[in-house]
């Protein structure tokens, strides 16, 4: 028992033991700085000084940008910002994939180029059928009066309204003589009428321009937009009066006849029409007459 004692005053002796710091002037060996310091005591600070350290690199590491730095961390903000990157190349990507395949679409139109789909088109749609013995398809009143309406103000359209064989009937771009008809077989997807040179030539429907540019095979060719998937294209013209990204009304003015490109023989109209993609003959929609 007197040596736990014995053994505890001399570790309480040499913790609490003073010690002297001095800070001495090399040359005149004067006093600055002194400190009175024991064992306990730098332990304590030192452990302090630890633990503040401690503390305040983890703050700097929680509410502070330098945690950015840090190999391995990774920081909210960049995981955002590379998600909303992601989302916008995914969005690019598939914009890009549209404009390509409507690039392609207004080039084969251009060329007069047509592929040989064998597919049934309505077998990728057979799985989405309704059957209409599951559907309830009594008018209700509202669909019989906005059916009246809108077959009032169809009434009343002179320039897209139905034929009685159900096709559309379009404004004439231009009146003429057609010298060559529409002949799938021989690649002429088009009607050729010849009217005399600066002869205007008028839009088919409402629509905007989507090229009006120069060909070398073609000369002057614009190309218009219409709704359900039409497309009419004019070739072969003197000049044009509309550019790309205008917006046209049915019957204005979008260029004049001329004689240019190489594949002409004098002044006509090459005028085509296309549907979903694919030639029709002009002649069942317009009277050129």
């Amino acid at each position: 028992m007197a040596k736990k004692d014995k053994r505890r005053k001399e570790i309480r002796r040499k913790l609490l033991h003073k010690y002297r710091l001095v800070i001495l002037n090399e040359n005149t060996f004067e006093e600055k700085i002194s400190f009175k310091l024991s064992r306990l005591n730098v332990f304590v600070s030192g452990s302090l000084a630890v633990i503040g350290l401690i503390a305040l690199t983890t703050l700097l590491i929680a509410f502070t940008p330098l945690r950015e730095y840090i190999p391995g961390y990774s920081s909210t903000a960049l995981k955002r910002q590379a998600t909303e990157l992601t989302y916008t190349t995914d969005s690019l990507v598939t914009v890009l994939n549209y404009t390509n395949r409507y690039i392609d679409n207004i080039r084969k139109v251009l060329r007069g180029d047509i592929e040989n789909n064998q597919s049934n088109r309505d077998s990728v749609f057979e799985p989405f059928k309704i059957d209409p013995a599951q559907v309830d398809l009594s008018p209700i009143r509202e669909d019989s009066v906005l059916r009246a309406q809108v077959a009032l103000e169809d009434k009343y359209n002179l320039f897209e309204r139905p034929s009685a064989d159900g096709s559309t009937l379009l404004f004439a771009p231009l009146t003429g003589t057609v010298t060559q008809g529409y002949d799938p077989k021989g690649r002429h997807y088009a009607v050729d009428v010849v009217a005399p040179r600066d002869t205007p030539v008028k839009a088919v429907a409402n629509g905007t321009v989507i090229f009006s540019e120069w060909t070398a095979a073609t000369g002057y060719v614009v190309i218009l937009e219409h709704k359900d998937g039409l497309l009419s294209v004019y070739k072969h013209n003197g000049s044009l009066a509309k550019e790309q990204g205008e917006v046209v009304r049915s019957g204005e003015v979008i260029a004049s006849v001329g004689n240019t490109g190489e594949l002409t023989t004098g002044p006509h109209l090459h005028f085509e029409l296309w549907k979903n993609g694919n030639p029709v003959n002009p002649l069942n929609y317009i009277d050129f007459n």
